[in-house]
């Protein structure tokens, strides 16, 4: 089995790119902490919003769906799942809202990653759920054109437990000495944990849960009000190609993981510029028009009313639909579509 030594990590030299996101993501967390400080209770309208784009975007990035109707129900109602779509989709629910709740209480351990993943198929006959798997597995790729790309084999059955204990041993003993720094030792963490693949089913989604989990316990809140799910559903194939260049060698402890720390650290980047972005819309008090149509300026090309809703947390959803046909009747804005499929641009 391949040695897992964090410490190693610590002595390389970092470019400039990299070293810069770090700063990046710092200054945004202040700024975050400032704003929450500033506009709690309409800030705190985004985590619902989030809750639902990360369970939505996880499940989808596997290709397990279901309507904008049914995921807010599963979601804001926590209604009862129909189909195993559904049962899955609940289970990532179930789990975003424990982690959500008692991140300072979920030790970074195997038996507690297990329990995760216990949760997370809770709603589902699943012998293997909250164990180890008990096959080899891979990690594939499935192209917009429909072909399917084995991109790495993980670790056999019979070396992930203790594969996994080491993981977890390495992170803590890291972070709890400051030996180094965590938004180093978070990416590092979960690309080994991709690369071990530890269950039959569930590891992707697993992973993007555990990178919520170890940014909460670092003070990194960004996940519970912008989705990090979505931000990755959006460039999906920018992960893939990440993943695939620094698993090359990874069995002989030959692995460069830095593709892969600098796509989530640009990923965690973005979900911060994209809070930023969403509290100048609450930072000042305006009226639901003039909101709207702040709104509709940071969109590029045709978005919807939910866009719009998710930019202005604050508004109602008859306040935008009324700033809509205002702008839609003023010429600012063009519809697109009826029914359902209505969507808009802006005409200048």
């Amino acid at each position: 089995m391949r040695e897992f030594n964090y410490s190693k990590i610590k002595e390389r030299k970092w470019d400039s790119n990299l070293l810069g996101l770090v700063a990046a993501i710092y200054k945004e967390a202040g700024k975050q902490e400032m704003y929450l400080k500033q506009r709690p209770e309409e800030l705190e309208k985004l985590v619902e919003i989030a809750k639902i784009q990360s369970t939505e975007a996880s499940n989808a990035i596997e290709g397990i769906v279901t309507t904008n109707t049914r995921i807010k129900q599963l979601v804001e109602e926590k209604t009862t799942p129909r189909n195993r779509n559904e049962q899955e989709i609940a289970g990532y629910r179930d789990v975003l809202a424990v982690i959500h709740e008692s991140f300072d209480s979920i030790p970074i351990t195997r038996n507690y990653i297990l329990q995760l993943h216990k949760i997370m198929y809770g709603h589902m006959n699943n012998p293997m759920a909250g164990k180890t798997k008990s096959v080899q597995n891979y990690i594939s790729a499935t192209y917009p054109d429909g072909h399917v790309e084995t991109l790495f084999t993980p670790l056999a059955p019979y070396e992930t437990p203790e594969a996994l204990d080491r993981i977890c041993e390495e992170y803590n003993r890291v972070i709890g000495n400051g030996e180094l720094e965590p938004l180093i030792a978070i990416p590092t963490f979960i690309h080994d944990f991709l690369c071990i693949h530890p269950f039959n089913d569930g590891n992707g989604r697993m992973s993007r849960l555990l990178t919520t989990l170890l940014l909460y316990r670092s003070g990194f809140y960004v996940g519970k009000y912008i989705s990090l799910e979505a931000e990755i559903a959006k460039h999906k194939d920018l992960y893939y190609e990440a993943l695939g260049a620094s698993q090359n060698g990874w069995h002989e402890g030959a692995d460069d993981p830095v593709p892969f720390i600098k796509y989530l650290l640009g990923t965690i980047l973005a979900a911060y510029r994209d809070f930023s972005d969403r509290f100048a819309l609450v930072e000042e008090k305006r009226s639901a028009l003039d909101t709207v149509r702040l709104a509709s300026q940071n969109k590029i090309g045709r978005f919807t009313k939910q866009d719009i809703r998710e930019l202005c947390p604050s508004l109602s959803i008859s306040s935008i639909e009324g700033a809509l046909r205002k702008l839609v009747a003023s010429g600012e804005l063009k519809r697109i579509g009826t029914g359902k499929n209505t969507g808009y641009c802006r005409t200048w």
